[in-house]
């Protein structure tokens, strides 16, 4: 069983990418094999509409996107982080979710069934409605979704304050945990 989790700030070393390293490790913690990806650096172009995903059942944009797709199908479950941008997703969170989110409705829609669920990161506020944006694109999918002791987002602003919110921190390890408990729930 294996989780793969995945930020999209377009910074490597912040918040979203410690807050997402630490949901992973509580997952490890539950026996549970796990992976992290950065897109901070990688070429995730925006979708064009152009709906060849609905022949091709892959997307035709030749960048840095195909790759990480085979390692979200054979995963078991599945985290996306986002610092809050403008009380959104990250522009590069948004379209890896756009382009990942339309070639699988198009390819059979095969992340149903998949355990996952979102993490957000931002300094004062959006996180709810960036929650929600993330949460939509799961619930299209038709993962399978945990809670968390609270809400899957924490506050920070500066490079590695994510670790001085405590309750954001204890979600983050909630939600690792729960999800752990759903991935092996759903291979029983």
């Amino acid at each position: 069983m294996k989780a793969l989790g995945i930020s999209g700030s377009p910074r490597s070393g912040g918040n979203c990418e410690f807050l997402t390293q630490h949901t992973l490790k509580a997952l490890a913690e539950e026996g549970i094999e796990t992976e992290f990806i950065s897109l901070a650096g990688l070429s995730i172009g925006h979708c064009t509409g152009c709906y060849a995903c609905k022949n091709e059942h892959r997307c035709i944009i030749e960048d840095d996107l195909a790759p990480i797709y085979e390692k979200m199908l054979a995963a078991d479950g599945i985290i996306l982080a986002t610092p809050v941008y403008f009380s959104s997703a990250s522009s590069l969170m948004k379209a890896f979710m756009d382009r990942t989110g339309m070639i699988a409705r198009y390819g059979g829609n095969p992340f149903k069934g998949k355990a996952g669920g979102p993490l957000v990161v931002g300094r004062r506020g959006g996180q709810n409605f960036t929650l929600a944006q993330m949460n939509y694109w799961f619930h299209l999918l038709q993962f399978y979704m945990t809670g968390a002791s609270y809400w899957n987002i924490a506050f920070a602003l500066g490079k590695g304050e994510v670790a001085q919110d405590k309750e954001g921190m204890d979600t983050a390890w909630s939600f690792g945990k729960n999800l752990a408990g759903l991935i092996k729930a759903v291979h029983e």
